[in-house]
């Protein structure tokens, strides 16, 4: 069992590494310190597949690691 959510876990965190390394960057430093000046927009398309994929994914890593102490 423990070494199933091993794998569960090493599956998930490369996963989740991948997802945040094809969001889209920001404009910079710049948009950190308040200094972008965007209007507010929504997510559409890929980039929300990718918000959510993320949010799955941390969730399961997360769940994968408690997992992992319990068992």
């Amino acid at each position: 069992m423990s070494n199933m959510l091993l794998w569960v876990q090493i599956t998930a965190s490369v996963l989740l590494i991948a997802v945040i390394l094809l969001q889209q960057k920001g404009v910079g430093l710049g948009s950190a310190f308040g200094g972008s000046g965007q209007v507010y927009r929504s997510k559409r398309g890929l980039e929300k597949i990718l918000f959510w994929a993320t949010i799955f994914l941390a969730a399961v890593f997360v769940l994968s690691a408690m997992a992992n102490l319990i068992f």
